[in-house]
């Protein structure tokens, strides 16, 4: 059985106290129905208070980005290790807009993943097309250079450490979703395309999440589908109520 997760990326949003608030909020509202682990991913600063409101609550808290290298002069980087010391069990990397705004590269990517590795984090790649890339019939190119360019040549242990992100660009913030069929295609791709990478046993136990304004009104439609694991979840992740009703959708 693949693991179900439901992983909440805040990006650069809540102040201190709003990030506590609604760390506070997940937590009191939490029940026996979650059948999806949970993922916060808070600004870097609100790491610590974040995971200290979540102790004991068995939400898993995440880093949005790490630096591909171990320490030195690398003014503003935060190190994989740091992220392990400040009580993360996972880190974000590949997302578009690191991609798109800080001109992070598939050679990049990887060295990122690597280091995550390394220090023991638990990694959610992401990848995913641009309409223009889609429209242009390249969606599988795309994906599979994304996907190699970041994955190849890791070990199986190391992939086990690996949950794969399906994020369509046109769709993040857009409010456009890709409909369940749309969605589930591209997940059934790319896990027959890590089999082909890899193995079908590496394949089959790991984790592809939807990551296009997957809300609370269709993440149960998106969650349905054969190979949809759960949801990299944007905005929703900000209300504790809409994130909470994404997890209960399985």
């Amino acid at each position: 059985m693949r693991k179900k997760i439901v992983a909440g990326n805040w990006k650069m949003n809540t102040s201190l106290s709003e990030a506590i608030g609604l760390a506070r909020e997940i937590r009191d509202q939490l029940n026996d129905s979650e059948n999806a682990q949970l993922v916060v991913c808070p600004p870097f600063p609100w790491i610590v208070p974040v995971r200290a409101t979540l102790a004991d609550s068995g939400i898993a808290i995440g880093g949005q980005t790490c630096s591909e290298h171990v320490k030195g002069a690398y003014t503003g980087e935060v190190a994989a290790n740091m992220l392990i010391a400040a009580g993360a069990d996972y880190v974000i990397l590949g997302h578009s807009e690191r991609r798109a705004y800080y001109g992070e590269t598939d050679a990049i990517i990887a060295a990122k993943v690597r280091a995550a590795l390394e220090a023991g984090l638990n990694v959610l790649f992401c990848c995913g097309e641009t309409l223009e890339e889609r429209n242009a019939g390249n969606l599988e190119l795309v994906l599979k250079t994304q996907v190699a360019g970041a994955l190849e040549g890791l070990t199986d242990a190391q992939l086990k450490q690996i949950v794969v992100a399906y994020e369509p660009v046109w769709a993040i913030g857009t409010g456009v979703t890709a409909s369940p069929e749309q969605a589930q295609e591209v997940h059934a791709f790319l896990r027959k395309y890590l089999t082909e990478l890899f193995s079908a046993s590496i394949a089959e136990e790991m984790s592809i999440l939807y990551g296009g304004s997957c809300n609370a009104q269709n993440a149960a439609s998106l969650f349905s589908q054969a190979d949809i694991d759960g949801g990299l979840i944007g905005g929703a992740s900000l209300k504790a109520a809409d994130f909470l009703t994404i997890a209960r959708s399985f």
